[in-house]
């Protein structure tokens, strides 16, 4: 089994000023409601904000931005557990109520990484599959989200700013999208929340690391009370 990626070397202390700046652009810009929390966690908020950021990891069109991971709680970092599930190798589990996403590997074990999910109302489960995967994708509402509130932005391209983060796995039960989503975020803060539209959501460096293990066609199960059928 290979290991772990690592998240990449984090930037240099002449280049956190600059980091800090787009941070900082980044959190006054207005939320967007698909996958975004409706506000910020406790340790948001002017220059905390920028505090969350360490570093930069190198990607295309756009760096990484890397979080400072001692201020997640230990069990949602990214790590290496032993796992008795019954899924296969290669299989997306997400435990809502854990607040855990981990891919299945071979000899017991899978990686394991913290997640934000839905507000209570809105998370979604059930056994789905990966239909297509996203670099930095754009945003759009859905429908409903238009229906609900007619003056919502209607689109957003990929970038620091955009609440689908790096990367995005799409999910589809067979060839319908079910809307939901696997994506990175930029508000580290929510990770272990029940605070999205529905999303699961990761840290940028961590969906990056996932959707490079990940293929298409990759089964999810999304698990709440322990169960992912109803």
């Amino acid at each position: 089994m290979a290991a772990p990626k690592t998240a990449g070397t984090a930037a240099p202390v002449t280049t956190r000023a600059a980091i800090r700046r787009v941070m900082l652009a980044v959190f006054c810009l207005v939320p967007l409601a698909a996958c975004q929390s409706s506000k910020p966690g406790p340790m948001a908020g002017g220059d905390d904000d920028a505090a969350w950021y360490i570093g930069t990891m190198p990607d295309k069109p756009f760096d990484v931005p890397l979080v400072d991971r001692s201020r997640i709680d230990p069990k949602y970092r990214r790590q290496e557990v032993a796992y008795s599930g019954p899924e296969a190798p290669g299989t997306i589990v997400v435990d809502i109520d854990k607040r855990q996403l981990a891919l299945v590997q071979e000899g017991g074990t899978a990686l394991q990484y913290g997640v934000g999910v839905g507000k209570a109302g809105f998370s979604w489960k059930g056994d789905a599959r990966v239909g297509r995967k996203g670099v930095w994708p754009d945003w759009s509402p859905t429908t409903t989200m238009v229906s609900l509130n007619p003056g919502i932005e209607r689109s957003r391209k990929g970038g620091v700013d955009n609440p689908l983060g790096a990367r995005a796995l799409y999910l589809y039960n067979g060839n319908r999208d079910t809307l939901f989503r696997i994506h990175g975020t930029n508000e580290p803060w929510s990770i272990g929340e029940q605070m999205s539209s529905g999303c699961v959501r990761m840290l940028n460096e961590d969906i990056v690391d996932l959707y490079e293990r990940v293929p298409v066609g990759a089964r999810v199960v999304v698990k709440r009370s322990g169960k992912y059928r109803a």
